[in-house]
C-alpha cells in the first residue's frame, strides 16, 4: 500500500466564478437633482442680491440673458446644485469656463478673482476662503452690505466669538 501525498491547500481566487467582468459600482450622486423651479428660485434670489451682473467679469447683462453657472463644475450630475455653488454669469464667461476647475479659471485673469470675491459671498465657505486667499488684503474690494431679513439676528464677528486676538493668555502657548 502506498501512502497518499499530503493534500495541498488551494488558494481561492478572488474573482467571481465564470470570470465575467463585473460592472463598476453605481455612482452615488452628491446632490439631489434640482428641478426647474429650484433653479428659477435661485436665479431670482441671486438677481435680488446682486442684480444682473456677471460674477466673473462684472459686466451688466440683461436679466433675461444672464445664466446660472456651477462654480464647482457638474461633470455629469455629481456636483452640487445648491445656491452655495451657483452664480450668475454672462454667456461669454460661462462658455469660457466650461468644465474647468474654478481655481484654473480664476488664475487665468485676476479681475475674475476680484469679481467673484464681490459677488460670491453666498458661496460655500470653502470657495469663499479660497477666493479670499487669492487676493492680498490690500486689494480686497469692499463688500456690499447684504440686507438682513426682518427679525434675523446680527451675525457675530470672529473677535466677538473668539475674543480679541493678542489679548489674554492662550492655553496653547508655552510662554
Amino acid at each position: 500500500m502506498s501512502a497518499k501525498p499530503p493534500a495541498r491547500s488551494r488558494r481561492r481566487s478572488r474573482r467571481k466564478k465564470g470570470g465575467a467582468y463585473t460592472a463598476a459600482p453605481r455612482v452615488t450622486l452628491t446632490s439631489v437633482p434640482t428641478g426647474r423651479a429650484a433653479y428659477s428660485d435661485t436665479r431670482e434670489w441671486l438677481l435680488e442680491q446682486h442684480g444682473p451682473v456677471c460674477a466673473y467679469c462684472e459686466r451688466a447683462v440683461p436679466p433675461r440673458s444672464i445664466t446660472l453657472d456651477h462654480v464647482t463644475p457638474r461633470r455629469g450630475q455629481t456636483a452640487y446644485d445648491r445656491r452655495d455653488n451657483l452664480v450668475l454669469c454672462c454667456k461669454a464667461c460661462n462658455a469660457a469656463k466650461k468644465d474647468k476647475a474654478i481655481l484654473a479659471f480664476l488664475l487665468g485673469n485676476k479681475k475674475r478673482v476680484v469679481a467673484l470675491y464681490k459677488y460670491g459671498q453666498h458661496l460655500s465657505h470653502q470657495l469663499v476662503e479660497m477666493v479670499k486667499d487669492l487676493l492680498p488684503p490690500s486689494e480686497r474690494p469692499p463688500l456690499h452690505a447684504r440686507p438682513r431679513h426682518k427679525g434675523a439676528p446680527r451675525r457675530k464677528s470672529a473677535a466677538e466669538i473668539f475674543g480679541e486676538l493678542g489679548y489674554g493668555a492662550s492655553p496653547y502657548r508655552d510662554d
